[in-house]
């Protein structure tokens, strides 16, 4: 009871110490001369020492590389893991399968071990191990069994803080990060402007002189620094949206209209933009933002589209619960957004694949589609391309719907 009590009172705050402080004690508790506490590391398909007691035995099996055993190697520590099922043995030498470095090397011979359950799953094991035969009895594997609860208990709680510490240094570092890259945008946005007075004057001294490589080539310059415009525009409407400050004007915009504009803009002799629906579609909203959501939309799936497949924009409405939602469909022809980002493709700085980009523009698509009372979802079955829905009710955002 004073060894559960003890272990009880290790601290959390760190999972290596915690479980080597709690291997100290039950070496202590078994008079063992190693206790292993293993956790499984299923990118690697091996069991590794997490926690080991500093006893000559531990400190020589660390030296032998012993602390990290390979799934597919087998072993009476691989055994309990794989079966669930505890294990003793006062002759290790005669055991049959077991590795050669744990009888020879280290010069194990007695042996108990069970199986670690975290939060209902096996995630490991706890070992104890000793040099002298017939050493352990079948008490002590109860023992080591009612332990190994706690122990689970222990490294449950060590993880969570390591978790929430992880989480609160990524979320510092990435405030930080949002804060620098809202400064450097607004610097940015200051020279652009001088260097499309430039680009502008350049362009009709040259047309003036009629030098037409010239003409292409400045308004090849030009094309980039207004792509470079809207980007800092997208960099300080995140940091708007941070601070609350993001607003937006609704009046009537034809939907039919701002989806021919966008595939107009964003189409290419590669990549088609096509428009389908009624001949008219109006709602309430913000034309500016609207345009910004699309173009996004548009734009990214263009990016992830192969040359000679073609971007649908598609227009409809319907009825629900008696109001009625205009809905505008993006459908691309690429490979689809990977399975591991759909939860998080809506978040700042997501980016998948190949294709260019800082991870903005869904974000950004998603935030305005918020501000106007819409949704925006995405369907990709894997290979088939994906489909995003912007979703928005006829009459504006809820609050002008009322005001209105």
């Amino acid at each position: 009871m004073a060894t559960l009590e003890r272990l009880l009172e290790l601290p959390a705050a760190d999972l290596r110490q915690s479980l080597n402080q709690a291997s100290e004690l039950l070496g202590s508790a078994l008079d063992a001369d190693k206790i292993d506490i293993f956790l499984f590391d299923p990118s690697r398909k091996t069991l590794c020492a997490a926690g080991t007691s500093n006893t000559p035995m531990g400190r020589l099996q660390q030296s032998l590389g012993l602390d990290v055993q390979a799934v597919a190697n087998g072993g009476s520590i691989v055994q309990v893991f794989t079966t669930g099922e505890p294990y003793i043995t006062g002759h290790a030498d005669q055991t049959p399968g077991e590795l050669p470095g744990v009888v020879h090397d280290l010069g194990v011979r007695s042996h108990i071990a069970v199986p670690l359950v975290i939060e209902g799953e096996r995630r490991g094991i706890v070992s104890a191990q000793s040099a002298r035969p017939e050493f352990f009895s079948d008490g002590d594997l109860r023992f080591l069994s009612a332990v190994s609860h706690w122990i689970g208990t222990l490294t449950h709680r060590a993880e969570l803080v390591e978790q929430v510490t992880t989480a609160a240094v990524a979320q510092g570092r990435r405030q930080a990060a949002e804060e620098l890259i809202t400064v450097l945008a607004h610097d940015l946005r200051n020279h652009l402007g001088p260097l499309m007075n430039r680009l502008d004057l350049l362009h009709r001294r040259a047309e003036l002189a009629g030098r037409e490589d010239d003409l292409r080539d400045l308004d090849r310059a030009s094309d980039a620094v207004e792509r470079l415009g809207q980007l800092v525009s997208d960099l300080l409407d995140v940091g708007r949206l941070e601070q609350g400050l993001f607003e937006i004007a609704p009046e009537p915009v034809d939907l039919v209209a701002l989806a021919q504009d966008t595939a107009r803009a964003l189409g290419s002799p590669s990549v088609e933009v096509r428009v389908e629906g009624p001949p008219e579609l109006v709602v309430v909203a913000d034309k500016a933002r609207l345009r910004q959501a699309l173009d996004n939309l548009v734009s990214n799936a263009v990016k992830h589209s192969p040359r000679g497949k073609w971007v649908l924009i598609k227009l409809s409405s319907d009825l629900r619960e008696g109001k009625e939602r205009a809905h505008i469909d993006v459908v691309d022809h690429g490979s689809g957004v990977p399975p591991e980002l759909l939860p998080r493709i809506f978040d700042r700085f997501v980016t998948g694949g190949k294709a260019p980009g800082i991870g903005l523009g869904l974000y950004l698509a998603s935030r305005i589609a918020a501000a106007h009372g819409a949704t925006l979802t995405v369907n990709s079955p894997l290979g088939e391309g994906a489909t995003f829905r912007l979703s928005l009710p006829v009459s504006g955002p809820p609050d002008h719907a009322r005001d209105a």
